[in-house]
């Protein structure tokens, strides 16, 4: 079976998408249909220095991190690095919502960072004659299941479904908060006053972006076992163009109701919703908390 070349590049990033990936369970076998040609930290075949000065085979680009035309890597700027093997891939798949929007690091010290594709949820001219071949994999980090599962579908020349941001309908079509086991708490407005418990919602006070924010986190879980939520800590939004977002612990209110209400919900429906379960008393969900 003939192996797809990788170039994994690492732009301005912590290498969080890096050590996740490290975690995924069957490592092995993806090494045995995928080769990295270069890789900041898995020994490869080329080293970074023949990345930039030859012109290496390679069938797909992934790049972890945000972009700034004063970025380099062996002295050469991170965008001259990956126009060059952006012509000669296949895809180009942006690893983390830093590749993908510019995350934390626009408010970092260089100047201009941005996504590969997007700067917030504007599109950028950076690789605009490349779009064609883009995939956004956002998350900080990405589970290495969605990245790997991406890979193998690229190999197997499967057409991927993509949203407005360039993701994978087939991972980010759902909002983090289908598939919450909080989901309940969340219908009758019990909400949890300490992290790490385990009942109660954190949506109505302490920010918990679970019902805007796209993505599997509830669906394929981290190391098979949790999530954010299903720990006792708010979704932070992390597969979004606005993350990082100010006071992540804290719901922004306008008379009581939440500033962001959850994806197509509007703000009547809400109130009635809101009205409705105000004439509830669940004593099962009431009860721990009460206890406590």
């Amino acid at each position: 079976m003939k192996k797809l070349k990788v170039l994994w590049l690492s732009a301005l990033s912590c290498n969080g998408n890096t050590h996740a990936f490290f975690n995924y369970p069957n490592l092995e076998y993806f090494l045995e249909n995928f080769e990295f040609i270069y890789h900041p930290v898995i020994d490869s075949e080329y080293s970074l220095e023949d990345i930039v000065s030859k012109e290496i085979q390679c069938d797909i680009l992934l790049v972890e991190g945000s972009v700034s035309k004063e970025f380099t890597r062996a002295d050469v700027p991170i965008l001259k690095i990956i126009k060059k093997y952006a012509k000669k891939v296949r895809k180009i798949v942006s690893v983390g919502t830093c590749a993908s929007y510019g995350g934390i690091f626009k408010n970092g010290a260089y100047k201009d960072v941005t996504g590969l594709f997007f700067d917030e949820e504007k599109e950028i001219d950076i690789l605009q004659e490349f779009r064609y071949k883009a995939i956004n994999i956002s998350g900080c980090p990405v589970h290495p299941d969605i990245l790997v599962n991406t890979l193998f579908a690229i190999k197997q020349e499967l057409k991927l479904k993509l949203d407005n941001l360039l993701r994978p309908k087939e991972y980010y079509a759902y909002s983090i908060h289908n598939g919450c086991t909080r989901n309940e708490y969340f219908e009758y407005k019990v909400d949890n006053h300490k992290f790490g418990e385990l009942e109660g919602c954190m949506f109505y006070e302490h920010g918990c972006q679970a019902p805007f924010t796209h993505g599997s986190c509830n669906k394929i879980l981290w190391n098979e076992v949790n999530s954010k939520t299903r720990a006792g800590l708010p979704c932070m939004g992390c597969t979004e163009p606005s993350f990082p977002r100010e006071n992540l612990f804290s719901t922004k209110k306008n008379m009581g109701i939440p500033q962001e209400l959850p994806l197509g919900v509007n703000k009547r429906t809400y109130l009635t919703l809101a009205g409705i379960t105000k004439a509830f008393t669940i004593e099962r969900l009431q009860k721990k908390l009460i206890d406590d």
